[in-house]
């Protein structure tokens, strides 16, 4: 149901673009902006894991320095038949996880000390469950074409504004502001749909969606209580928001805890303890 979501989302997305690209620049100029804003976003998403971790400041580790971390990523690699990812950890007491990477055979999956002490050995587990989800699932790919297409929108109207601004200002005026708030609208959707889908994912992957969810209701609690300094535009990587007053319905990079407590909840029959 969320790949089905997030598909139809994406497909508002690339109708955004045709719409504003078509009224605006024709479809020539609506090629140009989304094939300059797919090539720079492309770098970001070929050198994803490198920016990410040089960002949170996350240190690699090996077997020998965390053999219980190391030996959950092992299984749930196995039970995921997924290759095994390098294993970061961030010296910060906020509890929290990511997995980046450009592919399955490229990915890394890092967690904060601070998650470390905060759940307990099951909910790890199901945590970085979730993490390998977003790895199978190739979300860094998905985020990466949103985006590209999110500033080719932006790109195209303010482009209108600028440079036949003088002839229609009022129209092109609304047309900027208006469309790149549209497109963020949408693109922060399926963010939160892909939230839904890795939550679902990795329960299978660590049959324990009961643990997942402890694990979330902790999870939230820290981000609340604790600080992790990481740039707005990496939030939607976490497994909760790491931000502090983070907004919430339609500008919201994540779900609702209730909504992933919820979602779940309806797996406890079919999968799990």
């Amino acid at each position: 149901m969320n790949n089905l979501k997030t598909l139809i989302l994406l497909s508002a997305l690339t109708g955004v673009l045709v719409i504003i690209g078509g009224s605006v620049a024709g479809p020539q100029g609506a090629l140009f902006a989304f094939g300059f804003a797919l090539i720079t976003n492309f770098f970001s998403y070929w050198n994803s894991a490198s920016i990410i971790l040089r960002i949170s400041h996350a240190k690699e580790i090996s077997r020998e320095d965390n053999p219980k971390l190391f030996g959950m990523v092992e299984e749930i690699a196995d039970k995921a038949s997924l290759p095994l990812p390098r294993v970061y950890i961030m010296d910060s007491p906020q509890a929290n996880a990511f997995a980046t990477g450009r592919n399955p055979n490229n990915a890394a999956i890092a967690v904060t000390t601070g998650i470390m002490q905060v759940l307990d050995d099951k909910e790890l587990r199901a945590v970085i469950g979730h993490e390998f989800a977003h790895i199978a699932n190739r979300d860094i790919l998905i985020s990466t074409m949103v985006a590209a297409i999110a500033g080719a929108i932006s790109t195209i109207a303010w482009m209108s504004f600028w440079f036949s601004g003088r002839r229609n200002g009022g129209a092109n005026l609304i047309v900027a502001l208006i469309a790149p708030l549209a497109a963020t609208i949408i693109q922060l959707a399926i963010s939160r749909s892909r939230e839904f889908q890795a939550d679902w994912d990795g329960s299978i992957f660590s049959e324990s969606p009961v643990d997942l969810a402890a694990a979330l209701t902790k999870i939230h609690n820290s981000t609340y209580n604790q600080r992790l300094p990481v740039p707005q535009a990496t939030a939607h990587l976490y497994i909760a928001n790491p931000l502090k007053g983070d907004m919430s319905g339609l500008f919201a990079t994540h779900p609702k805890l209730e909504q992933r407590i919820e979602r779940l909840k309806k797996m406890r029959p079919e999968h799990g303890n």
